[in-house]
């Protein structure tokens, strides 16, 4: 009995205390305004500039450079001459492989007729098998050397014309590593002379990409990037590549990432760092809300199953201030905002968060305690208990 009475007298308090003006704590609504917008997650990422497709033009025989007919950034087409080898050595060979043939084609000849001969009378068993054999020996011994003869002037002919270093590709000349006068030598390996871009026009960056981010990173995705020597300028581009070729130093595990960098102006240059961020998520023109507007709750209680699947519930102010309880289907997030594709229209106002206005107290009209530790205002009586 104890208990319902004083609930009783509690209920009776509150609802005086309502009547009365006595709530001097009002509640009010945080609310955003659907509009549409975009939801983007990226990552970020520092590579290097680089033509798409660059050839490295070499010297296949050894000699001292003759001529050279390009320097840096000459344009150049297919098959254009780039470079001489002096070309005395060479010839020379070429010649002595010329005489080398005739007297292996003269000794072939002789030895061919010489056995045809042999054989006709070892038929006829005039000979004796010996000097049919020796016959015979001669004859293939000729023709070996007359066919490797043969195959040495190929090669002294290939090696007069490797001589002169021409362009495989149409392109801009990016190095020159010769000068006239010097001496390559190619006999381990071949030496690199040129460095040709096919196009310009066509470039990539080729990013490092932190391997704890590589996940999110796929062929498709927007890129765009920057460098330094252009400022104020946002290039864009495109992943085209994702490597799983892993590099790692200083325990840093990085993956190469490849962007595609359209280059029509000619801005960009072989070499330069690029501060790259691909957009590993991108929607444009979406309907978004904060998340934190589905663990709203207008009871206090803490919203449970929000986070389950992609349907959930939130709460719209009307406008006469009532609150409506909708349920929504979401898409995509990125940690700030969630897409909601379906319950919600633009314009719509969402309560994320509720705050408590509080009214400033009314002053005391005289009436009560007053504090006697409190100074008293200029001009008051001091004496006004005094009778």
């Amino acid at each position: 009995m104890k208990t319902i009475f004083h609930t009783a007298l509690l209920l009776v308090a509150a609802c005086s205390l309502a009547a009365c003006g006595g709530d001097k704590n009002a509640q009010e609504y945080n609310t955003v305004t659907l509009t549409k917008g975009s939801l983007s997650t990226t990552v970020t990422a520092t590579g290097t500039i680089e033509p798409i497709n660059q050839v490295s033009v070499g010297a296949q025989v050894s000699g001292i450079i003759s001529k050279i007919y390009v320097d840096y950034n000459s344009e150049v087409k297919s098959g254009q001459l780039l470079a001489q080898i002096d070309t005395s050595l060479m010839a020379a060979e070429l010649r002595s492989s010329e005489a080398s043939l005739a007297s292996a084609k003269a000794e072939y000849e002789y030895q061919e007729k010489n056995f045809a001969r042999q054989k006709s009378l070892w038929e006829k068993k005039l000979i004796s098998d010996t000097d049919y054999e020796s016959a015979k020996y001669n004859y293939d011994r000729a023709l070996s050397s007359y066919n490797k003869s043969q195959a040495d002037i190929v090669k002294a002919r290939k090696n007069l014309g490797y001589c002169y270093i021409y362009s495989t590709v149409d392109g801009v000349v990016m190095s020159r590593a010769v000068e006239e006068g010097q001496t390559v030598a190619s006999s381990f390996n071949t030496p690199e002379l040129f460095i040709i871009a096919n196009d310009l026009r066509k470039m990539r960056v080729i990013a490092d990409v932190d391997e704890a981010e590589i996940g999110e990173v796929k062929e498709g995705q927007r890129a765009v990037f920057t460098v330094d020597a252009f400022p104020n300028d946002t290039f864009e581009g495109e992943v085209t590549q994702v490597r799983i070729n892993p590099t790692t130093e200083s325990n840093v595990v990085t993956y190469e990432v490849v962007v595609d960098a359209p280059n029509p102006d000619l801005k960009l240059l072989p070499g330069l760092t690029a501060n790259v961020t691909i957009y590993t998520l991108d929607k444009q023109g979406v309907l978004s809300v904060p998340v934190r507007a589905f663990r709203f709750n207008p009871s206090g209680a803490v919203a449970v199953g929000q986070s389950a699947s992609n349907h959930k519930t939130l709460w719209l102010k009307e406008n006469n201030g009532k609150l409506r309880q909708v349920n929504v289907t979401t898409g995509v997030s990125d940690g700030i905002s969630t897409e909601v594709t379906s319950g919600v229209k633009e314009g719509d106002e969402v309560v994320v968060s509720v705050r408590v206005k509080r009214e400033p107290e009314m002053s005391s009209s005289g009436q009560g305690e007053t504090n006697p530790f409190m100074p008293t205002p200029p001009g008051g009586n001091r004496n006004n208990n005094k009778k």
